[in-house]
């Protein structure tokens, strides 16, 4: 375990800002929701990634759209060379947003700038999410995202498979379906706030519960059992925190002091000691939730942007022999 940093004077304040408007909106709003109105929030949620178009990606960030039967992703790149021509890494990248809402559109700005951060480019995917789609048919969409970079010949070590929050669950859940589904296993993973545990419990006895800067632990409940649960009760499979670790290739996870999701990380680490797997966890102080898309005025969140850089650069040229393992407290 490593704590990188002691929060600056950006990220101190962010945390009682965040805490009193959009924390106490999204509060406000689990609440309403729990008595009835989930399927009408996860309707508007859906439209938010539309105006985020007004987000530019950093200059000299190019893009092109691939279209797949059942969703969507983009390539970002910096310089000339098309990465599909290059062929020589790829960073494949889960947006979060709590499988209701993100998108490219929110995700592009900060997508763009952790690729140029690793010196590679990225496949940011945009992945069927609640109501039209249930956690399964999403994995599935990532799985048909990775497959498409094989295909395109990647060789699966020179990928990274990446997210944030409900993304970088899928990142972890799409490393465990490869060897589920006989294919070879990317060469390297790394999660921002990984939303892993779709069971609450954990986490309702943490105190990070009351702690987070903005993001509700009982929102994240209402999620999992509304919208994924709806006829029973939750599969553990569906929890990248039930899966059988061995031989996963190494982790990098980031996350906040204060984050409700905290608990998720440290699982992770612990799961990824009990089987070996080199991996890293990284505690920022009282960093919001993805501060990593505050990167334009926040220092702590540049500091990680550039950590995520380098083990990914670490894992490409396989650099990571004296990576330590994660404390498993």
């Amino acid at each position: 375990m490593q704590r990188p940093n002691r929060a600056g004077i950006g990220t101190r304040i962010a945390h009682p800002l965040l805490r009193g408007t959009v924390g106490l909106g999204l509060s406000t709003l689990t609440r309403v929701v729990d008595h009835g109105r989930f399927r009408q929030l996860v309707g508007v949620c859906g439209l938010l990634d539309l105006p985020a178009a007004a987000l530019a990606a950093p200059k000299g960030t190019k893009r092109r759209m691939v279209r797949f039967e059942k969703f969507r992703a983009e390539w970002l790149w910096q310089g000339d060379r098309d990465p599909r021509q290059r062929q020589d890494s790829v960073l494949l990248y889960f947006h979060g947003g709590g499988f209701i809402c993100g998108g490219l559109n929110t995700h592009r700005r900060m997508v763009a700038k952790i690729a140029q951060a690793s010196a590679m480019p990225a496949f940011s995917v945009d992945y069927r999410q609640l109501p039209q789609a249930h956690l399964t048919e999403t994995l599935d969409d990532a799985v048909d995202s990775y497959r498409y970079l094989l295909e395109q010949g990647f060789e699966p070590e020179q990928i990274i498979v990446s997210g944030d929050s409900a993304g970088g669950g899928l990142a972890f859940r799409l490393a465990l379906a490869t060897r589920e589904r006989g294919l070879p296993m990317p060469g390297g993973i790394s999660a921002i706030a990984p939303w892993a545990d779709l069971d609450s419990t954990v986490r309702d006895a943490h105190p990070n519960r009351q702690r987070d800067a903005y993001i509700p632990a009982e929102a994240l409940d209402v999620i999992a059992r509304r919208g994924f649960a709806t006829d029973g009760p939750l599969d553990p499979a569906w929890s990248p925190v039930n899966g059988d670790f061995t031989g996963l290739p190494p982790v990098l996870i980031q996350v906040g002091s204060t984050e409700c999701l905290l608990p998720d990380s440290q699982i992770l680490a612990r799961r990824c000691a009990e089987a070996r797997v080199p991996a890293v966890l990284q505690i920022w102080d009282r960093a919001p939730h993805v501060h990593h898309a505050g990167s334009d005025l926040l220092s702590d969140a540049r500091a990680a942007i550039d950590a995520l850089g380098q083990f990914h650069q670490q894992v490409l040229t396989g650099g990571l022999s004296s990576t330590a393992l994660p404390d498993a407290s």
